[in-house]
């Protein structure tokens, strides 16, 4: 059983997809690739923050298996008072490009 799971993921990162593999029984790894680099960042306009505590949360482009997909950033409450926001980005890794999410600090 564990090869032939072992085996899927294989092919789906082959093919560009993404693969979802459970780390421990409450979080969940999943792993984008692209075949590319993703374009460049598009202007986005930012609006007024919604208070004290907000961060703004960029866009980015996402690979959704056949094209680029722009997200559209938004506003979020960090989960402690001084953390920090460390953007998501994609890295070359293997012959293709690699979505690395963004996190809290």
């Amino acid at each position: 059983m564990r090869s032939t799971l072992v085996a899927c993921a294989v092919a789906l990162v082959i093919a560009g997809g993404a693969i979802a593999l459970p780390m421990t029984a409450s979080a969940v790894t999943v792993v984008v690739i692209a075949p590319g680099p993703p374009p460049a960042a598009q202007y986005e306009v930012v609006p007024a923050t919604p208070g004290p505590g907000w961060v703004w949360v960029g866009g980015h482009w996402a690979w959704n298996g056949g094209r680029w997909v722009w997200i559209h950033g938004y506003w979020a409450r960090g989960p402690r008072a001084g953390a920090a926001w460390v953007p998501g980005h994609w890295v070359p890794r293997g012959g293709g490009w690699v979505w690395v999410e963004g996190h809290w600090r």
